[in-house]
């Protein structure tokens, strides 16, 4: 598979000296790479319901991609090793208090010693803040912590439409306020973290930095943010040509909207829409991954785009041939390992 990335690399040096616009996106071709075909291939098998036809909680019940994908990984023949291996990372169950409650965290540690207190990592799940958990996210934060060597704390957030818009925000400003307060009894350095999202995750991500700038505590190195949802208008060029895309299309968007928000209007929020922020200047530098067919990626692609022209330091990479959620499946997608290790490199060179 040859991985075919868009790219723009600022380097993290503080000897940058000139931002230069991201360029836009190639032209969507609307040609599926045939792993990415195989995968949905293997999801269309799980004959799972179209999410905008069913309520939350029969979603809840629903195969996922990242059910297809392990079934592909189970399936592919494995090198035969003479003795078994201790994994690279050891992952623990936690809660946190959250701002309405306890909320449960993985806290995934590599277990090759090192000197000192390692790199933090804060990571949010997708799910359009209604679906998804911990366990169907596990695969990137825990592949992240051994390729950086940092610790990787997964933390989720109550969900919609049990608890509506901005729950999930207050939560995730809690977990970090959470992992500060307990960075060193978790092996970490509170001075050396970043954070990190997929999709509604990634919007919750760039929240956690703009709200710590704030309200002047602790502030991430680095942002991770894996096609964000940073808009709050349903119209652009990706809506349009990704419409009735698999896994996410603009009619699950809408669901998602309808259960996560009171009002349309909050779709406009400044937490939602952060691309009509303009306080953006003084955010860390950011590492931002959009998915050719995905509604999202023209939005991902203005975020980058403002962040740079606020003086931010950007790397933004735009993979062709993948759709949503492609990041998770580096086991059975060449692209999704691609773009972890992109991630790896930005992350460590920040946390360094």
């Amino acid at each position: 598979m040859i991985a075919r990335a868009v790219a723009l690399s600022l380097a993290l040096s503080l000897c940058a000296e000139a931002h230069a616009a991201p360029p836009a996106p190639a032209p969507a071709t609307s040609r599926v790479h045939p792993d990415m075909q195989a995968l949905l291939d293997r999801f269309d098998t799980l004959h799972a319901t179209p999410i905008e036809t069913l309520t939350p909680e029969q979603a809840r019940l629903q195969p996922t991609m990242a059910d297809a994908a392990k079934q592909l990984a189970d399936e592919r023949p494995r090198k035969k090793k003479a003795k078994p291996t201790k994994p690279r990372v050891e992952s623990e169950d936690r809660m946190f208090p959250g701002a309405g409650g306890m909320v449960p965290a993985r806290v995934f540690t590599p277990t090759k010693k090192i000197k000192g207190l390692r790199p933090i990592i804060v990571w949010f799940h997708g799910g359009g803040f209604v679906l998804a958990s911990l366990d169907a996210y596990d695969p990137a934060p825990r592949r992240i912590a051994a390729k950086t060597g940092a610790i990787v704390v997964a933390a989720s957030y109550r969900q919609a439409p049990e608890f509506k818009f901005p729950a999930a925000h207050d939560d995730a400003f809690a977990a970090w306020q959470w992992t500060i307060e307990n960075a060193r009894s978790l092996g970490g350095d509170p001075d050396r973290m970043a954070v990190a999202g997929e999709g509604v995750g990634g919007n919750l991500a760039i929240n956690v930095a703009l709200r710590a700038r704030a309200e002047k505590v602790i502030t991430p190195r680095h942002m991770l943010l894996v096609y964000p949802m940073c808009g709050g208008r349903m119209t652009t060029d990706s809506y349009l040509a990704n419409a009735t895309a698999r896994p996410l299309g603009k009619a699950t968007m809408e669901w998602y909207a309808r259960y996560t928000f009171e009002k349309p209007d909050d779709l406009l929020d400044p937490r939602i829409d952060i691309v009509s922020r303009d306080d953006l200047a003084g955010l860390p530098s950011a590492t931002i991954i959009t998915a050719e067919l995905d509604p999202l990626r023209s939005e991902g692609h203005a975020l980058a785009d403002l962040l740079v022209k606020a003086g931010v330091k950007v790397d933004y990479g735009d993979y062709l041939g993948v759709t949503h959620n492609f990041f998770g499946m580096s086991a059975v997608l060449a692209d999704a390992k691609a773009a972890q290790d992109r991630a790896v490199k930005n992350l460590t060179a920040a946390l360094e």
